[in-house]
């Protein structure tokens, strides 16, 4: 352990009583009835420039735009607000002081309910990002440099977002669970310079070691200079002197650099309206993650104005989105949405079945919380648990409930709505992608109509199109007047992706090559007479576990580094609580030994290149795959299989070896 560090007992500099809510102030561009939906969705068709200036006005610039909107979509190039020049946290943070300062920007709930809860004013807040801006500006990070986060959920992570955003540098997220391979990955893509990390992470009744997966992560790297720990578990680490520092140790120096008589300064950098803000990966339909980027002024506008009409949020109310902040809807929906609103935002470090079931509920009742945004897997996942963990939990302070990752199906909503909203709250249904930046389809809570297992509507400024396999417009209904294709986008929204990161033409042939001048989803939906939208899932080799993307092909290079393994391919199927497992088939080399214990192997192989998220839920072994005689394998057939259907699979004739697809029929988990 290096010598000098404090490691200062943590979680009491923080905390302060909640007084009072806030004073009420207006949203102008808050839609109050359907009426006003249809209106505003008209014009933000038909004249976007017009529509989407108004709502930005509302925003805190350093310089106004030249032009609001620029774009082609075969480059493709998007640009919002060009021209204009701002600081995303002098609208998160320094526009609410005056008014807003001593009310809570961040309510942290701690993993263990024993914990004291920590709740961060805007003032604290402004002062805790300025501290964090200062200690990375010591530390010789500036505008453009990319720093790498690994945190758990506590407050310093949304502190190290937002510190990064006030000098200009480009953060990283990367979600806790992921292993140092994926991490190496990340930080080689990004060419990340920095990173901020925890000795440890709490989640459930696990300790996460995340300093150690860094710094296996950093064996042969030669681009990162330092990294900064912040204590949390008060786990043993190991610190490299000139690379490592403590959190503690640089946030005391900054506080002294950033405070003079009480007065809490740090200036802003100036950004372009396009600069990159963050780089987020996710899975795609090859084995290497991409890494989005989204700019400032466009996100910034689209999740303050998507956070304030989906959930219809009133000021004062708490805001519990229970995602973590390693995936977008953390980004979107717990840090940069809420806090550009002035709103108070709940953050959670635990998980909803730790130490029991009761956990979310117990929250709710706790702080009274008014809007819970959360995933179908979870509510199926505590559905199991019956309803004995509600007893005696007061959810009265619920107005409204959200869900969010993937469809959810009609049983689960209904027990949402009847057991968490005791039907009295609306249940917003929400359709949207790491690549979207926030929410592009949803019912606006207790304004435009709900359908279960339906996203519904889209948002002002999103123009859905279905289209068949050859880019065609889809206009024909079945019988129930219902229209079904692939779901594509035809003009842009201010927070629509700008790039992959290092790799443009990556991202134009994932998103814009499928179908001319149309943004491509990747998923395929229904849509009814009413104009509403069912999202039906995937239409490309990437699966939604548990709301999270991962892609087939990289599951399978994970499973295929396993010594053992000749081959293997990697299939969704339905899932009771996750919405969509993993099942593997697997050729594997020699037919001795035991089948379980290889499996075993196979997961730990999995788990130490991707991680655990990605584990199969199944694995077959076979001895051949349904391949063409091209070499292609029939991920059709094998999909349907592993949904149980074992009759029609097509025709086989052409498979190189059509008898190996009775052989896998016969030997289905």
């Amino acid at each position: 352990m290096q010598a000098g560090c404090s490691r200062q007992q943590i979680n009491t500099n923080d905390v302060v009583h909640l007084s009072h809510k806030n004073e009420c102030m207006a949203y102008p561009y808050q839609l109050t009835s359907l009426e006003q939906y249809k209106a505003d969705y008209k014009k933000s068709v038909e004249d976007p420039e017009g529509f989407w200036s108004g709502v930005a006005e509302h925003f805190q610039w350093r310089k106004k735009w030249d032009t609001v909107l620029n774009w082609n979509f075969k480059e493709p190039k998007v640009e919002w607000f060009a021209g204009a020049k701002l600081n995303i946290t002098e609208n998160c943070i320094d526009r609410h002081l005056a008014t807003l300062g001593e009310k809570p920007a961040i309510i942290w709930e701690p993993n263990n309910p024993e914990e004291r809860v920590r709740v961060v004013t805007y003032n604290r807040l402004h002062k805790r990002v300025c501290q964090v801006a200062q200690m990375l500006k010591n530390n010789g990070v500036k505008k453009g440099d990319r720093v790498c986060i690994y945190m758990g959920m506590v407050p310093e992570l949304a502190y190290a977002v937002l510190g990064c955003a006030r000098i200009g540098a480009i953060h990283s997220v990367i979600f806790g669970g992921f292993s140092a391979q994926s991490i190496a990955d990340r930080l080689d893509d990004a060419k990340a310079e920095y990173i901020i990390t925890c000795d440890g992470a709490y989640r459930g009744g696990k300790d996460i070691p995340l300093k150690s997966v860094i710094d296996d992560a950093l064996i042969g790297n030669k681009t990162v200079k330092k990294v900064i720990v912040y204590t949390r578990t008060r786990t043993p680490v190991s610190m490299i002197k000139g690379r490592d520092i403590w959190w503690e140790d640089e946030m005391d120096i900054a506080e002294d650099q950033v405070e003079k008589n009480g007065v809490v300064t740090f200036p802003a950098e100036e950004m372009d309206a396009e600069d990159p803000l963050f780089i987020l990966y996710t899975s795609g339909s090859t084995g290497k993650p991409k890494g989005v980027v989204h700019s400032s002024a466009g996100y910034m506008v689209w999740t303050t104005y998507t956070f304030v009409n989906v959930f219809q949020y009133k000021p004062g109310a708490i805001h519990f989105c229970t995602a973590d902040i390693g995936w977008i809807t953390g980004h979107s929906y717990i840090v940069y949405g809420p806090l550009c609103a002035g709103a108070t935002s709940m953050m959670f470090e635990g998980i909803p079945t730790w130490p029991d079931a009761g956990r979310f509920w117990d929250i709710i009742d706790k702080h009274k919380v008014n809007i819970l945004y959360t995933a179908p897997t979870a509510i199926r996942s505590l559905m199991s648990f019956g309803l004995e963990p509600l007893q005696g939990k007061d959810l009265s302070s619920l107005t409204t409930l959200g869900t969010v990752g993937e469809p959810i199906n009609e049983e689960a909503w209904h027990w949402y709505d009847e057991n968490i909203g005791k039907k009295k709250c609306p249940i917003v249904d929400t359709w949207w992608q790491t690549e979207t930046g926030g929410c592009l389809i949803s019912n606006f809570a207790g304004i435009t109509p709900a359908k279960p297992s339906w996203a519904t509507l889209p948002m002002p400024g999103v123009q859905p199109v279905l289209v068949d396999e050859k880019g065609e417009e889809v206009t024909e209904k079945d019988e129930h007047g219902i229209t079904k294709g692939n779901l594509c986008i035809k003009a842009p929204w201010p927070s629509i992706l700008r790039t992959t990161y290092g790799d443009h033409e990556r991202c134009r042939t994932n998103y814009f090559a499928t179908y001319e001048n149309l943004y491509f989803t990747g998923d395929g939906a229904l849509r009814d007479e009413q104009g509403n939208y069912r999202i039906t899932g995937r239409v490309d080799d990437v699966l939604n576990v548990s709301g999270h993307r991962i892609g087939t092909a990289e599951v399978e290079n994970a499973i295929n580094m396993h010594a053992g393994v000749v081959e293997s391919a990697v299939v969704g199927y339905p899932h009771d609580v996750k919405g969509q497992g993993i099942y593997a088939y697997v050729i594997y080399n020699g037919h001795h030994g035991d089948d379980n214990l290889r499996r075993q192997d196979i997961l730990l192989t999995v788990t130490r290149i991707i991680g655990p998220i990605a584990k199969p839920d199944k694995i077959q072994f076979v001895s051949g795959l349904p391949k063409t005689r091209s070499g292609k394998i029939m991920r059709r057939i094998l999909r349907k299989i592993a949904e149980g259907e074992t009759e029609n699979l097509g025709d086989t004739t052409t498979l190189l070896d059509p008898g190996v697809v009775d052989e896998i029929k016969n030997g289905k988990l």
